[in-house]
């Protein structure tokens, strides 16, 4: 019976690869029938402006090529010198920042840079910068005297105590920017406004804040005014008057940069003339006719979806190149080692991932390819991982599916959004994918036959919780809740995290004891702890969320019931178990809550009242209004009633203007697009790639038991207790962002694995764990490798 049943094991094995090609090809042929299907989209390619000496024009931002609604109302001015100047319209209104980048320094309308002797009125109050150095400041007022750090408030000396409604996150970064050097501190603003002088607050009494702020940025200690709303204007001291902060206005010289909302434009005057040149956030437009006031003119230029620049005709293949030197340097001393049909993918998977830096490079400098070319090099990515390894597991097979699943959502997403940057989330994911699979398949053969000595693999544990936690502390000290560098530290994290958790149960659940003293044990134990708590502080004084507290908590639940399974404590698992069954119970006890039980809650309570009763938040609840909107019009099979194919490449509608729905609210769009039906089949795959990648876990764990040796056995432990810990982290991705778009649970900002456009989240985690699970399955099936 048990060679049966391998049998019969490996014949279903041997069918994942047919199947999951066929799936394959027919998921990339919807995505170049919405490629193909995507209407013509025109947008203004240069805009010339003409104005006479002391002229001036108002305008809105759609004008300069913004999209509706998406910038402020401008006033441009031209001077009796002939210089141009750009402020807020006279009549306000318009959404988004106003700035000028000139030189790596930007300037936003309605803000200035704090100066020794400044004068500025809020209200009834006046105040007076009394020194500042850049970094620091002294501030008084008759009565009253602070020094501010660009962290931390002090009056008269001494730290204010904490807001009534100060978050946990918020009052933990005030400990922490008390305690730290100024170089690792937190930056927290100054807030003007309020009744109460608390935190980094300063009171002005009958005025809410926020009427003004002073921040800490790259170019100093910056003054801004409030919201648009404010109820008061902040007034700077101009001689013996004071004047309205937002009506300065911004000079606009020659290769600075106008920001109007999130539109880049670069500038080029020209006499009497001013050129613009849109660079990012356009809108696109169906046809190049618009009705544009007198003065202006547009150059139309039309939306290129398989251009290709010089750049890039030139980067590409000479990135391919470098990187096919690359890796023949380090796999040519080994040449006779190789294993057979290894030398090709790895050689494949270099040139691919020279590709997905080169394109990436691209994408950053301005010069992105068109997404045809981005699509060309997903494909090769999402082939190469499928025949790549010689044994597809289900996981493996899986995986490559939601890939694919994902670029057509976020595609799709891309060609139906009338803005010309919408697209970039796309070509990002299919640039980090060619990255990341090729890095995979090009370092395949380095994987060493026999496992490393203890100590070098402890060592290379501790450098990757090491540089793990050297990111979250670049992201505490020069980041925000978007990561620091482009790049989210918490990702990679997560990764170290549940590697170094693997070492240790790995060791634990061994039959002889771990080798070292007291010290090297205790150290095992204390990193991945240090490393866990370091992620808990971020989540709660970066990121200032619960969200990231709930995936740890369903991680380590997992881990600890993986573990008590696996050393057959039945009472322990029980336990845990039962645990979660009462924690399901609690989300349904607080789904029965009503709003007037929480709102005395200082944890998120505004989370849980708008989950409880969005109708009456409409603002903060836009997310989850627009989303059940979205879902509700989508029903069961998409809002074309055929699955989305009659929609595939054409306008998003409604369902494009969900807050993050490139993001959080992926999941929204989708069924939006594809209905309830096709999320069934999105939930059996996401299934199947959870269960395949624990039975794998479970047939490494059954390896161990005739493992040769010691290493061996550790080897394959460690391999179960990572997989498990890889499936615990995306379980907990889909549950959170499954439970947040189907308003089960409260509106949780954690993006969906494989679907939502999580940059960091594809090449720091799911990448590495897809390849660790080639490498485990393709070990089951080398005895001689011995696991």
């Amino acid at each position: 019976m048990g060679v049966r049943a391998a049998a019969d094991a490996e014949r279903r094995v041997k069918a994942w690869r047919p199947l999951a090609a066929l799936a394959l090809a027919a998921l990339c042929a919807l995505q170049l029938l919405a490629l193909l299907r995507a209407p013509d989209a025109w947008m203004p390619e240069r805009i010339a402006l003409a104005l006479a000496r002391g002229g001036v024009l108002e305008l809105d931002s759609a004008s300069l090529g913004a999209p509706a609604g998406s910038g402020p109302q401008l006033h441009l001015r031209r001077d009796g010198d002939g210089r141009w100047w750009v402020g807020r319209g006279a009549q306000g209104g318009g959404n988004g920042q106003l700035a000028v980048e000139r030189e790596g320094t930007r300037r936003r309308s309605g803000s200035l840079p704090v100066a020794s002797g400044q004068r500025f009125q809020l209200g009834a109050a006046t105040f007076t910068v009394d020194a500042q150095d850049g970094k620091r400041l002294t501030l008084s007022r008759p009565g009253a005297h602070w020094r501010y750090n660009g962290a931390t408030l002090l009056r008269e000396g001494a730290a204010q105590a904490a807001c009534p409604d100060a978050r946990l996150g918020t009052r933990l970064a005030a400990v922490w920017n008390r305690i730290a050097p100024d170089f690792l501190t937190m930056a927290r603003p100054l807030v003007f406004g309020g009744n109460l002088d608390c935190g980094n607050r300063i009171a002005i009494p009958g005025l809410a804040a926020p009427l003004a702020s002073i921040a800490r940025t790259a170019d100093g200690l910056m003054l801004a005014d409030g919201a648009a709303d404010a109820p008061a204007p902040l007034l700077l001291a101009a001689g013996e008057r004071m004047m309205p902060l937002a009506t300065r206005e911004l000079g606009l010289d020659s290769g600075s940069v106008l920001v109007a909302g999130r539109t880049r434009l670069l500038v080029q005057p020209n006499g009497d003339m001013l050129h613009l040149q849109p660079a990012s956030h356009v809108a696109l437009h169906m046809a190049p006719q618009l009705r544009l006031p007198e003065g202006l003119s547009w150059a139309w230029t039309r939306r290129g979806l398989w251009t290709l620049p010089a750049a890039a005709r030139l980067a590409l293949p000479l990135a391919a190149a470098a990187a096919l030197l690359a890796i023949g340097a380090v796999l040519w001393p080994g040449r006779r080692r190789l294993a057979p049909g290894t030398l090709a993918p790895a050689l494949a998977g270099a040139a691919l991932a020279g590709c997905g830096l080169a394109l990436m490079g691209l994408q950053r400098g301005g010069a992105a390819p068109g997404a045809g070319i981005s699509l060309l090099a997903a494909w090769a990515a999402l082939w190469l991982g499928l025949w790549t390894p010689r044994r597809l597991p289900l996981a493996l097979a899986a995986g490559v599916l939601l890939l694919a699943v994902g670029l057509l959502a976020q595609l799709d997403l891309g060609l139906g959004t009338p803005e010309s940057s919408w697209l970039r989330h796309f070509q990002k994911t299919a640039a980090l994918l060619a990255l990341g699979v090729g890095a995979g398949c090009a370092l395949r053969p380095l994987h060493p036959a026999v496992p490393l000595g203890q100590a070098r693999t402890e060592a290379l544990l501790v450098l990757l919780a090491g540089l793990a936690l050297v990111a979250l502390l670049l992201q505490v000290a020069f980041g925000d809740e978007t990561g620091v560098f482009d790049l989210q530290p918490v990702e990679f994290a997560k990764l170290a995290l549940a590697a170094l958790s693997a070492h240790c149960l790995a060791l634990a659940a061994g039959t002889q004891p771990a080798p070292g003293g007291a010290l090297r044990r205790t150290l095992r134990l204390a990193t991945p702890a240090l490393l866990f708590a370091v992620l808990l502080s971020v989540a709660l004084v970066q990121v200032d969320d619960y969200s990231p507290l709930i995936l740890l908590a369903v991680w380590g639940g997992a881990m600890a019931l993986v573990h008590a399974l696996a050393t057959r404590q039945r009472l322990a698992a029980g336990l845990l178990v039962a645990c979660a069954c009462l924690v399901v119970l609690g989300v349904v006890g607080l789904r029965g809550a009503g709003p007037l039980q929480l709102a005395q809650w200082n944890f998120y309570a505004d989370r849980f009242l708008v989950w409880l009763d969005p109708g009456t938040h409409p603002h903060t609840g836009q997310q989850l209004l627009l989303g059940a909107r979205a879902i509700a019009d989508g029903g069961w099979f998409g809002v074309d009633r055929v699955f989305g194919l009659a929609a595939l490449g054409q306008d998003a509608g409604t369902a494009g203007r969900i807050p993050a729905v490139q993001d959080d609210f992926a999941p929204s769009f989708f069924l939006h697009r594809h209905g309830l039906a096709a999320a069934l089949g999105l939930w059996l795959l996401q299934a199947a790639f959870l269960t395949g990648l624990l039975a794998t876990a479970l047939r490494c764990w059954q390896a161990q038991a005739g493992a040769r040796d010691f290493r061996r056995a550790w080897l394959a432990r460690f391999r179960c207790f990572l997989l498990c810990g890889g499936a615990a982290f995306v379980f907990g991705h889909f549950l959170l962002s499954w439970g947040t778009n189907l308003a089960i649970f409260p509106v949780m900002g954690q993006p969906m694995s494989f679907l939502s456009a999580g940059g960091s989240h594809l090449l720091f985690f799911i990448c590495p764990l897809l390849a660790l699970l080639a490498a485990s399955a393709q070990s089951l099936e080398e005895p001689h490798h011995a696991v």
